[in-house]
Formats: structure tokens, C-alpha cells, sequence
């Protein structure tokens, strides 16, 4: 399995090993993102030790939420035998449990898997019904990175050449 595995590749209950892949990529990728700005702006520690280890306590729950959410998902839908959202609202509760723990706090888990759920269940409702949770973004903006390659004017540029015909 590569690292360019998705989580639609396979069937769901199938290849727990690469949706883990799929999944954790972008939560290794938001917690290293995450503690990157915690480490600059937040806590500033002084020395290699405590940065490794504010990174290390911001990508690890981020990787477990991640983990425990696709373990969640894969054994509901193995247990269940059945391929519909009350899965994902399984596997979003695992991954609630593991914030609540990082947290120390059980309701403030419970609150984080009421809101996984919510997400997870519109995330599989509009993969089922081809809908994107997540459209593309479509840039229409101008840039000026390169203002030549537009015109900022008002009004555009008249002809070269022309004569009044007299």
C-alpha cells in the first residue's frame, strides 16, 4: 500500500490498512501543522526537548483521533454487516473518547463525538448520494503576482492606428 492511498479506494470493511494510511496521512499532516503554530506563537519552549515534546502531545491525539476513528468505522461496519452512517457515528465516538482523554474531561469527549458524528454521518450521506462535502475550490480572483498578464484599467486600450477618415 502506498502513501497515495484514499479512504474511498477500497469498499468500506475492506483494507483497514490503507484507509488507516489515508487517514492518519492528513493527521499527521494537521498536527504537525497545528504544534508548529502552538510551538511559535503559544508555548515557545526553550531547548530541542520541550519542542519534540509539545509536538509529540499535539500529532499524537491527532493520529489517535484519526486511528480511532477508522478502527471504529471498519469494526461497526464488520460487526453490523451493514454499509450506512451509523458506522461512521461509531468510529466518530471512538475518536471522541480519545480526545476526551487527552483532554482529561469525559463530557468535553463527549461534545467532540456529537460534533465527529454529525460530520462523519453528512460526510457518508454525501458520499452515498454523490454530493462533495468538501467542493473544490475554483480561484477567480485576480493575482498580482504577475500584473502584466492583466488589465487593471477601466476602460481598455484603444486601437493603434486608427485615423478620423478625413
Amino acid at each position: 500500500m502506498s502513501l497515495k492511498a484514499n479512504y474511498y479506494d477500497k469498499p468500506e470493511g475492506d483494507d483497514l490498512f490503507g484507509k488507516m494510511i489515508a487517514t492518519n496521512k492528513y493527521a499527521l499532516a494537521g498536527g504537525l501543522g497545528w504544534s508548529t503554530i502552538e510551538v511559535m506563537m503559544v508555548s515557545k519552549p526553550k531547548g530541542y526537548l520541550p519542542t519534540i515534546a509539545r509536538y509529540v502531545y499535539f500529532t499524537g491525539p491527532f493520529v489517535g483521533m484519526a486511528s480511532a476513528f477508522t478502527v471504529g468505522a471498519y469494526a461497526a461496519n464488520k460487526l453490523r454487516g451493514r454499509d450506512d452512517g451509523w458506522n461512521y457515528v461509531a468510529g466518530a465516538f471512538a475518536a471522541g473518547g480519545v480526545y476526551g482523554a487527552w483532554k482529561r474531561n469525559v463530557v468535553s469527549g463527549l461534545v467532540a463525538g456529537l460534533i465527529f458524528s454529525v460530520a462523519g454521518a453528512l460526510k457518508k450521506q454525501s458520499v452515498d448520494e454523490g454530493w462533495e462535502f468538501f467542493p473544490e475550490v475554483k480561484h477567480h480572483a485576480v493575482s498580482s503576482i504577475n500584473p502584466n498578464r492583466y488589465d487593471f484599467t477601466l476602460t481598455q486600450e484603444r486601437e493603434r492606428g486608427w485615423t478620423t477618415g478625413k
